[in-house]
């Protein structure tokens, strides 16, 4: 709450948060100084039912300045705000009610009241109409320890897990994100705000008097492309599918994209020649980033990393963040070899939401205990989901998810590995590769494929390129045993190649027509 009461008053006239003008609405902005004034209020309205320490505030909202502004006002009460992304099944949602029992749950006019213990539910606009009515007779003492923010995982593998920060992780979180934040930047990032990306940056944010443009959702690059140019970005991120399709833009040889200093990407494979091609087209230096919703920190490229860098691998780790590769026992192992990344620093999440202790509203929390026992160690280390290795300039390279790899006769495969290997053929403009059951082998891979403009090889001879060119730089079990093409790849919420998906499409019993 005191970072943004300085912000108030130092940075009082900047900008906190944009929403664009669109075709259906016209440009609104909201001023440090009236986003602390309209929190007062909306603080409120939320004390007035119930809101206070240790309890939950559900929010059902798309990325607005409406959702930062409850944000915020829930903070200053010493609620934990839990943040629901718009994409979420009705079934993950319920999970997440249920789970937290939140006093209340603001949804967006006209959207579904969600399943489960909502508590009170209010409206967007009746939040809205409260920013300038009274504040809480009293504000709560509160606690660097205190519980902010629970951020739930994409829930690819399953029900979402939730993650837990309290005020110190924002701290730590605001003073390890180097390049992607200087005092002044415009920031747009295509992120839901329900993203550990968001709900962990609001201390960054208001310490550096960063302004937040809020990309218009849906996500098109045309709009990308003209935000940019018309609220003169600083800094502007996306993964590479998004890239690829704003450098596709007319629009952006002519755009005036002078304010820009940087752009940053990740969350997938960046191609060496999208890499270079964002250079040329934006002008500025490209970093990637990589991190877990429960680190919110990790590693990252800088300016002046070679094109090579940025695309075969995330860089070392951000200031405040310690990396270590390890066996499945905990155990470090040697440079060059492929083990478990795990990442330490004050940004790690507390654990894993398991929720209040009695009925809604009840104060403070109780942690998943064996589910954060998995994950965080008693020494601070975090397990990720990822297996990397560590190169000989101290670079972390990605090479899968725990839960892509598959077993080949005996054989390990990190999928990533050779997506990045086939993404190279000139045939291939997207490339996803899963296992699948094999009475012989006992897994396969199967390589999903959206084809590059103008290719004309047949899907036969298109697996035999893909497979002669994997072994060219890998182990031959490594090499694709299928091939299917898709007119484009089945993505998450978070725009990632949903792998669940094309595991199911994959499945030879299911769907063995489609594979060749």
């Amino acid at each position: 709450m005191e970072v943004l009461r300085a912000a108030a008053r130092i940075n009082a006239s900047v900008e906190a948060y944009v929403e664009p003008a669109t075709a259906d609405r016209p440009r609104a902005a909201l001023t440090f100084a009236a986003l602390d004034r309209a929190a007062d209020g909306v603080a409120g309205l939320l004390a007035s039912h119930g809101v206070g320490p240790g309890t939950v505030v559900c929010l059902l909202l798309p990325s607005s300045i409406d959702y930062m502004v409850l944000y915020a006002a829930a903070v200053r009460l010493g609620a934990i705000t839990s943040g629901i992304n718009l994409r979420l099944g009705a079934s993950e949602v319920a999970s997440i009610v249920g789970r937290t029992r939140p006093v209340v749950t603001v949804i967006d006019d006209g959207g579904a009241v969600p399943d489960g213990p909502a508590g009170t539910v209010l409206t967007r606009t009746a939040c809205r109409q409260a920013v300038d009515g009274p504040p809480p007779s009293a504000w709560p003492v509160l606690s660097a320890s205190d519980p902010v923010a629970v951020v739930w995982t994409s829930g690819t593998t399953g029900l979402p897990k939730g993650a837990v920060f309290d005020h110190d992780n924002l701290r730590a979180v605001a003073e390890g994100v180097d390049v992607l934040s200087e005092p002044g930047d415009r920031r747009l990032s295509p992120l839901p705000f329900a993203h550990v990306g968001s709900m962990t940056r609001i201390w960054d944010e208001a310490a550096n008097g960063i302004t937040t443009v809020i990309t218009p959702t849906p996500w098109k690059a045309a709009d990308a492309v003209a935000v940019m140019e018309t609220e003169r970005i600083t800094v502007a991120q996306g993964v590479p599918t998004q890239w690829a399709l704003v450098l596709a833009q007319p629009a952006l040889a002519t755009a005036d994209l002078s304010s820009l200093r940087i752009a940053g990407t990740g969350a997938s494979r960046v191609p060496a020649e999208l890499v270079a091609a964002m250079r040329q087209a934006l002008g500025v230096p490209v970093v990637v980033r990589y991190t877990s919703t429960e680190a919110s920190l990790g590693t990252g490229t800088v300016r002046g990393d070679p094109d090579d860098a940025v695309a075969t691998s995330v860089g070392h780790p951000v200031p405040g963040v310690s990396l270590a590769i390890a066996d499945d026992d905990g155990i470090p192992v040697a440079p060059g070899e492929v083990g478990r990344v795990r990442l330490r620093s004050t940004a790690v999440m507390r654990g894993y939401w398991g929720g209040p202790p009695i009925g809604p509203g009840a104060t403070g929390l109780v942690f998943d205990a064996d589910a954060t026992a998995e994950v965080l160690a008693a020494d601070g280390w975090l397990t990720t989901g990822d297996f990397g290795f560590v190169d000989g300039e101290a670079r972390l390279h990605l090479v899968g998810r725990a839960n892509e790899l598959y077993i080949r006769g005996g054989y390990n495969v990190y999928p990533a590995e050779v997506e990045g290997a086939l993404g190279e053929h000139p045939d291939v403009d997207q490339v996803a590769i899963v296992g699948v059951p094999d009475p012989v082998l006992g897994e396969i891979g199967v390589a999903f494929v959206v084809r590059a403009a103008g290719s004309t090889s047949d899907e036969a001879d298109l697996l035999a390129a893909l497979r002669e060119m994997a072994r060219g730089s890998l182990a031959d079990y490594k090499a694709p045993d299928r091939l299917v093409v898709l007119d484009r790849l089945p993505l998450t919420p978070m725009m990632k190649v949903d792998k669940r998906v094309l595991a199911e499409l994959a499945n030879p019993e299911k769907n063995g027509a489609m594979l060749r």
